[in-house]
């Protein structure tokens, strides 16, 4: 129940500030040094001109040769230097980027936090609910992942949790969370490369579906044809033999005329396919360089980068030499010298193949393996960046000692500026145990449901989460908080919200899978006064005696008398005070029903026409 300082979350934004403008001092300095050579190379071309110039009108007969050769040489070697310069500009300002977003993101900046495009999935259980998905949400907040395999995998991890890898995950994120420089390098060399995420399923696809065909028994009858044509045209340049070599000649260039279009579309395919994993390349040989001796569970994930064979940079050098051998076709006259010697794009072509059936078999697990380390990455950089979170005891559904019991102390909602953000405790012990939550508009109740909701995200999704405590067993999470009505589908607002409690309900009377923790904001709010509360009492009752614990809200003040029905119901309020200075709200969970009631104080403050005191109900 306290709220959080300013300490822990500013000390690591004045880290960032700090480096921030550290970056930029070194970025201005450069500047100002590129600036300079840009005079020097002006001047080196000037003077060297007038040098040359001078020289051949005073020296005819060496025509000015050694200033040229002196000047050059000393433009080329400023101008090197230049290029490096200007290559320090460019990394300098991904890392500023890279770090401004880190600032933005432990500031809560949406303003300034980098866009990520993560659409709700239809009919999901509570990724609208709680916010995961959209404009300022969870998701985008979290997303540093730099391939759409990545950003795929992180939103897996938060909205499809899975208790079978859930160890293994949890080890990747506080791997993760220790390597800030590895998390970051991975980051600038893929933006180096391109602004947009690399798309991981699109190279994926073309390797797949795009198999060169087997030219190896081509490739041997030409060999043998080339064989035998430098043969018979040795012996009729040498002795006098008749000239058989045309014919095997003729041959031969049939069979190179009808491989050709093959032979072009497997050209056509290489280097596609190279420039396909360029920037991968760059990712790829990060994760290689590294030893991963004290951390386990990234060595085991990473093994195929890391192995003495099949490493990715090997496969991308071995297709970058076949590209490079392929790219002769570019001179028509050594192309064509070339292969009427021996059958060089024939060769080159098989070689791709078989090369291009080992990336197809490794390619799709390079990429997999690259998008978990996104998506640990990304958890890894939110749990660093908040030293104040904790990482929760979960218990599995295998594990026998799990008690269906939610257990949070200073719990608070991580999207909340910690100069705001209220923290509060929280229990719920035993299946079935529910809590009626009471309580006026903004006072907190639909913010707090999110809290926990949020939180359990994080939880399962083997990161920290925003609590000094949180004890919870494996829970599936269903939520009623977000209910619109859908003019496509012709559903009203009541009607969705049925149907919505419906899936809730029929979830929470599943006993096959783990318990459902369960959050209903407002409970049927789309109905008249009489008939929600009928109908709130009999859903209630009926999550009381079903496979799940959870929270309700509402305003219904009768509702709570269901606490003394049952001792798995509890009640919990949110207050408010209402006072000439105005509306004001502490936002602190409280045991028992609300007190107080300031819906017709709030309408007197307005000039809305109210009953007065004595005759209000």
């Amino acid at each position: 129940m306290t709220r959080i300082g300013l300490s822990r979350n500013a000390l690591v934004a004045r880290t960032f500030e700090r480096l921030v403008a550290q970056l930029e001092t070194r970025r201005h300095r450069a500047a100002r040094a590129s600036a300079l050579f840009t005079r020097w190379r002006v001047a080196i071309f000037v003077t060297g001109a007038v040098a040359v110039t001078i020289s051949a009108f005073a020296d005819r007969a060496r025509g000015g040769w050694i200033p040229l050769i002196v000047f050059g040489a000393v433009f080329l070697l400023v101008a090197r230097s230049h290029g490096r310069l200007k290559s320090k500009i460019r990394r300098l300002d991904a890392w500023i980027a890279l770090k401004r977003a880190h600032l933005a993101r432990v500031r809560l900046d949406w303003s300034t936090v980098p866009p990520a495009d993560h659409p709700a999935p239809d009919d999901h259980p509570y990724a609208t609910d709680l916010d995961i998905t959209g404009a300022h949400s969870l998701l985008r907040w979290l997303d540093t992942t730099i391939s759409s395999t990545g950003r795929a995998e992180l939103r897996r991890w938060i909205l499809q949790p899975d208790p079978e890898h859930f160890h293994e995950r949890r080890a990747l994120v506080r791997e993760m969370e220790r390597l800030p420089l590895f998390r970051d390098r991975l980051i600038l060399q893929a933006k180096q490369i391109s602004p947009a995420p690399l798309d991981g399923g699109r190279v994926v696809a073309a390797v797949s579906q795009g198999r060169p065909p087997k030219l190896g028994f081509i490739l041997a009858l030409s060999l043998v044809l080339a064989a035998l044509t430098a043969t018979l045209l040795t012996a009729s340049l040498a002795a006098g033999a008749p000239g058989y070599w045309v014919l095997s000649l003729i041959a031969y260039g049939a069979i190179f005329w009808f491989v050709a279009p093959q032979i072009a579309t497997a050209f056509s395919q290489a280097v596609e396919l190279e420039a396909d994993l360029a920037p991968y390349s760059r990712v790829f040989a990060v994760l290689e360089r590294r030893s991963y001796r004290t951390q386990p569970a990234l060595r085991q994930v990473l093994e195929p980068f890391t192995s003495t064979t099949d490493r990715p940079s090997a496969a991308t050098r071995r297709l970058a030499g076949l590209v490079g051998a392929l790219n002769l076709r570019a001179n028509p006259l050594a192309h064509l010298s070339v292969n009427l010697i021996l059958p060089w794009d024939l060769f080159f072509a098989e070689r791709y193949r078989k090369l291009h059936a080992e990336i197809a078999d490794h390619l799709p697990i390079w990429i997999e393996r690259l998008g978990r380390i996104e998506a640990a990455s990304a958890l890894g950089h939110y749990a660093a960046t908040h030293p104040d979170f904790a990482y929760p005891d979960l218990k599995l559904p295998t594990d026998p000692s799990a008690e269906v019991a939610l257990v949070a102390t200073s719990v608070g909602h991580p999207l909340l500026p910690p100069e705001t953000r209220v923290r509060n405790d929280f229990t719920l012990k035993g299946l079935g145990a529910l809590s009626i939550v009471t309580g006026s508009n903004m006072s907190g109740k639909s913010t707090f449901l999110r809290t926990l909701g949020v939180n359990l995200c994080l939880a399962e999704a083997g990161a920290p989460v925003c609590a000094a405590s949180w004890t919870s067993p494996w829970m599936r999470l269903v939520c009623c908080i977000r209910v619109d009505d859908s003019l496509d589908a012709g559903l009203s607002y009541f009607y969705a919200e049925v149907k919505r409690l419906k899936y809730l309900l029929d979830a929470a009377r599943n006993t096959n899978g783990p318990p459902v923790f369960f959050l209903i904001d407002e409970i049927f709010r789309g109905t008249n006064n009489r008939e929600r509360l009928i109908g709130s009492r009999h859903y209630v009752r009926a999550l009381a005696a079903a496979n799940a614990i959870g929270l309700v809200s509402t305003h219904d003040l009768e509702l709570v008398k269901l606490e003394g029905e049952s001792h798995r119901i509890s009640t919990h309020h949110f207050r408010e005070t209402v006072d000439e200075r105005g509306l004001s709200f502490d936002y602190r969970l409280r045991p028992g029903p609300c007190p107080t009631t300031n819906a017709l104080k709030i309408m007197a403050r307005e000039g809305l026409p109210v009953p007065k005191e004595s005759d209000a109900p």
